[in-house]
Protein backbone atom coordinates (compact mmCIF):
# COMPACT_ATOMS: atom_id res chain seq x y z
CA UNK A 1 0.00 0.00 0.00
CA UNK A 2 1.61 3.36 -0.98
CA UNK A 3 1.34 6.22 1.46
CA UNK A 4 2.98 9.03 -0.17
CA UNK A 5 4.55 10.13 -3.07
CA UNK A 6 5.73 13.43 -4.17
CA UNK A 7 6.57 13.79 -7.94
CA UNK A 8 10.37 15.15 -9.24
CA UNK A 9 9.91 18.54 -9.46
CA UNK A 10 12.82 21.25 -10.45
CA UNK A 11 15.57 19.14 -8.42
CA UNK A 12 17.90 16.54 -9.17
CA UNK A 13 16.71 14.48 -6.26
CA UNK A 14 14.99 10.73 -6.16
CA UNK A 15 11.01 11.54 -5.70
CA UNK A 16 10.29 9.55 -2.45
CA UNK A 17 7.90 7.21 -1.47
CA UNK A 18 6.13 5.36 1.58
CA UNK A 19 4.89 2.40 1.58
CA UNK A 20 3.78 -0.21 3.57
CA UNK A 21 3.12 -4.08 4.49
CA UNK A 22 2.43 -6.60 6.58
CA UNK A 23 2.89 -4.00 9.68
CA UNK A 24 6.50 -2.77 8.14
CA UNK A 25 6.66 0.73 6.84
CA UNK A 26 9.10 0.93 3.63
CA UNK A 27 10.95 4.25 2.45
CA UNK A 28 11.99 4.15 -1.39
CA UNK A 29 13.91 6.54 -3.92
CA UNK A 30 12.94 6.75 -7.33
CA UNK A 31 12.15 2.95 -7.68
CA UNK A 32 10.89 0.13 -5.62
CA UNK A 33 14.02 -0.71 -3.85
CA UNK A 34 13.99 -0.64 -0.54
CA UNK A 35 16.02 1.97 1.72
CA UNK A 36 15.00 1.65 4.77
CA UNK A 37 12.48 -0.31 6.64
CA UNK A 38 10.53 0.56 10.01
CA UNK A 39 8.57 -1.71 11.89
CA UNK A 40 5.28 -0.02 12.67
CA UNK A 41 4.74 -2.21 16.72
CA UNK A 42 8.60 -1.80 17.45
CA UNK A 43 9.70 2.19 15.77
CA UNK A 44 13.21 2.32 17.51
CA UNK A 45 14.33 -1.15 16.17
CA UNK A 46 16.40 -1.82 13.61
CA UNK A 47 14.30 -3.74 11.50
CA UNK A 48 16.76 -4.47 8.71
CA UNK A 49 20.05 -7.04 9.11
CA UNK A 50 22.53 -4.34 7.40
CA UNK A 51 21.39 -1.84 9.71
CA UNK A 52 21.88 -4.00 12.63
CA UNK A 53 25.68 -4.86 11.04
CA UNK A 54 26.59 -1.09 10.75
CA UNK A 55 26.20 -1.09 14.58
CA UNK A 56 29.25 -3.26 14.85
CA UNK A 57 31.33 -0.66 15.46
CA UNK A 58 30.50 -1.13 18.70
CA UNK A 59 32.55 -3.67 19.13
CA UNK A 60 35.85 -1.56 19.16
CA UNK A 61 34.39 1.10 21.03
CA UNK A 62 30.91 0.55 22.71
CA UNK A 63 30.92 4.07 24.13
CA UNK A 64 31.75 6.45 21.32
CA UNK A 65 31.44 10.30 21.78
CA UNK A 66 31.17 11.82 18.66
CA UNK A 67 29.36 9.62 15.39
CA UNK A 68 28.36 11.13 11.90
CA UNK A 69 26.44 9.93 9.74
CA UNK A 70 25.97 10.16 6.38
CA UNK A 71 22.77 9.20 4.47
CA UNK A 72 19.73 9.99 6.68
CA UNK A 73 16.87 7.20 4.93
CA UNK A 74 14.03 6.19 7.27
CA UNK A 75 16.11 6.99 10.23
CA UNK A 76 16.64 3.43 11.59
CA UNK A 77 20.33 3.77 12.56
CA UNK A 78 19.73 7.76 13.86
CA UNK A 79 17.16 6.68 15.92
CA UNK A 80 18.77 3.25 17.33
CA UNK A 81 21.87 5.52 18.10
CA UNK A 82 19.49 7.93 19.53
CA UNK A 83 17.89 5.68 21.71
CA UNK A 84 20.36 3.43 22.50
CA UNK A 85 23.75 5.34 23.53
CA UNK A 86 23.08 8.15 25.55
CA UNK A 87 26.96 8.99 25.80
CA UNK A 88 27.26 9.50 21.91
CA UNK A 89 26.06 12.31 19.94
CA UNK A 90 25.01 12.42 16.54
CA UNK A 91 25.41 14.32 13.39
CA UNK A 92 23.34 13.25 10.41
CA UNK A 93 23.69 14.65 6.88
CA UNK A 94 20.90 14.09 3.91
CA UNK A 95 20.95 15.79 1.15
CA UNK A 96 17.79 15.52 0.26
CA UNK A 97 15.40 17.54 2.30
CA UNK A 98 12.01 15.39 1.07
CA UNK A 99 13.91 12.49 2.74
CA UNK A 100 14.53 14.34 6.13
CA UNK A 101 10.54 15.28 5.78
CA UNK A 102 9.56 11.38 5.24
CA UNK A 103 11.62 10.53 8.40
CA UNK A 104 10.20 13.01 10.76
CA UNK A 105 6.65 12.33 9.73
CA UNK A 106 6.36 8.65 8.83
CA UNK A 107 9.38 7.46 10.61
CA UNK A 108 9.32 8.62 14.26
CA UNK A 109 12.52 10.63 13.97
CA UNK A 110 12.52 12.76 16.82
CA UNK A 111 13.47 16.82 16.67
CA UNK A 112 16.72 17.63 17.08
CA UNK A 113 18.53 18.26 20.80
CA UNK A 114 21.50 18.36 22.78
CA UNK A 115 22.52 14.47 21.33
CA UNK A 116 20.81 14.81 17.70
CA UNK A 117 21.38 17.16 15.05
CA UNK A 118 19.79 16.51 11.74
CA UNK A 119 21.95 18.44 8.47
CA UNK A 120 19.97 19.13 5.39
CA UNK A 121 23.88 19.35 3.22
CA UNK A 122 26.17 17.56 1.66
CA UNK A 123 27.71 14.52 3.43
CA UNK A 124 30.70 14.77 1.46
CA UNK A 125 31.31 18.29 1.83
CA UNK A 126 30.32 17.48 5.76
CA UNK A 127 33.51 15.09 6.19
CA UNK A 128 35.93 17.21 3.96
CA UNK A 129 35.26 20.18 6.93
CA UNK A 130 36.11 17.85 9.88
CA UNK A 131 39.06 18.43 12.00
CA UNK A 132 39.71 14.69 12.92
CA UNK A 133 37.14 14.69 15.89
CA UNK A 134 34.60 11.86 14.80
CA UNK A 135 35.07 8.61 16.91
CA UNK A 136 32.59 7.07 14.30
CA UNK A 137 31.95 7.54 10.95
CA UNK A 138 28.92 5.54 9.24
CA UNK A 139 28.36 6.22 5.54
CA UNK A 140 25.25 4.61 3.71
CA UNK A 141 24.73 6.97 0.73
CA UNK A 142 22.44 5.04 -2.22
CA UNK A 143 20.27 6.46 -4.76
CA UNK A 144 17.74 4.34 -6.52
CA UNK A 145 20.23 2.26 -8.62
CA UNK A 146 23.64 2.91 -6.99
CA UNK A 147 26.27 4.46 -4.80
CA UNK A 148 26.41 8.16 -5.05
CA UNK A 149 29.45 8.74 -6.44
CA UNK A 150 29.98 12.08 -4.46
CA UNK A 151 30.37 9.13 -1.28
CA UNK A 152 32.53 6.92 -3.06
CA UNK A 153 35.72 8.46 -4.78
CA UNK A 154 39.23 8.26 -3.71
CA UNK A 155 39.19 11.78 -2.41
CA UNK A 156 36.36 11.20 -0.04
CA UNK A 157 37.29 8.02 1.22
CA UNK A 158 40.79 10.36 2.15
CA UNK A 159 38.37 12.82 3.56
CA UNK A 160 36.87 10.01 5.85
CA UNK A 161 40.23 8.85 7.30
CA UNK A 162 41.16 11.96 7.90
CA UNK A 163 37.72 13.12 9.79
CA UNK A 164 38.49 10.47 12.67
CA UNK A 165 39.73 10.59 15.61
CA UNK A 166 43.24 8.32 16.23
CA UNK A 167 40.92 4.83 16.63
CA UNK A 168 38.09 5.88 15.38
CA UNK A 169 36.28 3.43 13.39
CA UNK A 170 34.23 4.32 9.67
CA UNK A 171 31.60 1.88 8.41
CA UNK A 172 30.90 1.33 4.84
CA UNK A 173 27.11 0.07 3.36
CA UNK A 174 27.94 -1.39 0.03
CA UNK A 175 26.08 -3.85 -2.20
CA UNK A 176 28.08 -6.81 -3.13
CA UNK A 177 25.64 -6.62 -6.23
CA UNK A 178 27.34 -3.47 -7.70
CA UNK A 179 29.18 -4.06 -10.20
CA UNK A 180 31.29 -1.65 -9.15
CA UNK A 181 31.86 -3.10 -5.41
CA UNK A 182 35.75 -4.00 -6.36
CA UNK A 183 36.64 -0.67 -7.33
CA UNK A 184 35.04 1.05 -4.09
CA UNK A 185 36.71 -1.80 -1.58
CA UNK A 186 40.04 -1.66 -3.47
CA UNK A 187 39.31 2.44 -2.86
CA UNK A 188 38.66 2.42 0.58
CA UNK A 189 41.45 -0.50 1.59
CA UNK A 190 44.07 2.13 -0.39
CA UNK A 191 42.68 5.23 1.66
CA UNK A 192 42.77 2.91 5.07
CA UNK A 193 46.10 1.37 4.07
CA UNK A 194 44.35 -2.06 3.96
CA UNK A 195 43.54 -1.45 7.99
CA UNK A 196 39.18 -3.13 6.70
CA UNK A 197 36.95 -5.63 8.06
CA UNK A 198 34.58 -7.41 6.14
CA UNK A 199 31.35 -8.38 6.84
CA UNK A 200 28.45 -9.50 4.81
CA UNK A 201 24.88 -9.35 5.66
CA UNK A 202 23.24 -12.93 5.02
CA UNK A 203 20.19 -12.23 3.30
CA UNK A 204 20.53 -9.01 0.83
CA UNK A 205 23.72 -7.95 -0.86
CA UNK A 206 24.92 -5.40 1.60
CA UNK A 207 28.46 -5.70 2.59
CA UNK A 208 29.63 -3.30 5.73
CA UNK A 209 33.18 -2.58 5.32
CA UNK A 210 34.74 -1.56 8.54
CA UNK A 211 37.58 0.84 8.17
CA UNK A 212 40.25 2.09 11.09
CA UNK A 213 42.39 4.69 11.49
CA UNK A 214 45.11 4.35 13.93
CA UNK A 215 45.69 2.78 16.76
CA UNK A 216 44.12 -0.25 15.68
CA UNK A 217 42.52 -2.21 17.90
CA UNK A 218 44.43 -5.21 19.30
CA UNK A 219 41.46 -7.51 20.55
CA UNK A 220 41.60 -11.29 19.34
CA UNK A 221 38.25 -12.04 17.83
CA UNK A 222 37.67 -14.24 21.44
CA UNK A 223 37.65 -11.04 23.10
CA UNK A 224 35.25 -9.46 20.41
CA UNK A 225 33.17 -12.72 20.83
CA UNK A 226 33.09 -11.91 24.57
CA UNK A 227 31.86 -7.68 23.72
CA UNK A 228 29.30 -9.57 21.38
CA UNK A 229 27.61 -11.24 23.94
CA UNK A 230 27.52 -8.17 26.22
CA UNK A 231 26.18 -6.24 23.45
CA UNK A 232 23.91 -8.81 22.33
CA UNK A 233 22.40 -8.75 25.73
CA UNK A 234 22.37 -4.70 26.53
CA UNK A 235 20.83 -3.87 22.58
CA UNK A 236 19.34 -6.82 21.15
CA UNK A 237 21.76 -7.17 18.57
CA UNK A 238 22.93 -10.53 17.14
CA UNK A 239 26.49 -9.71 17.31
CA UNK A 240 27.70 -12.99 18.00
CA UNK A 241 26.64 -13.78 14.71
CA UNK A 242 28.63 -10.84 13.03
CA UNK A 243 31.37 -11.78 14.82
CA UNK A 244 32.09 -14.98 13.97
CA UNK A 245 30.41 -13.92 10.01
CA UNK A 246 33.72 -11.49 10.52
CA UNK A 247 36.00 -14.32 11.62
CA UNK A 248 34.64 -16.39 8.51
CA UNK A 249 35.55 -13.98 5.86
CA UNK A 250 38.78 -12.44 7.90
CA UNK A 251 40.38 -15.27 8.60
CA UNK A 252 44.02 -14.46 7.63
CA UNK A 253 45.02 -11.39 7.27
CA UNK A 254 46.37 -10.28 3.83
CA UNK A 255 45.52 -7.22 3.84
CA UNK A 256 47.60 -6.31 6.76
CA UNK A 257 44.66 -6.14 9.93
CA UNK A 258 45.46 -7.73 12.10
CA UNK A 259 43.07 -8.81 15.20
Amino acid sequence: MRLFARQRRQSDFEPVEISEKKGIRYLHLGGPAIQSAMRIKEPYALELEYTRAMMAFLLFNPAPSRIALIGLGGASVAKFIHCNLADSSLTALEINPEVVTAARSFFLLPPDDERLRVVVGDGAEYVREQDGGLDTLLVDGYDANRIVEALASPDFYDACLRALAPGGVAVFNLWGSDRFFDIYFDRVAKAFADRTLTLPAEKKGNIQLLAFKPPLPHAGFAHLANEARVLEARLGLEMPVFVERMRHFNLVSERGFVV
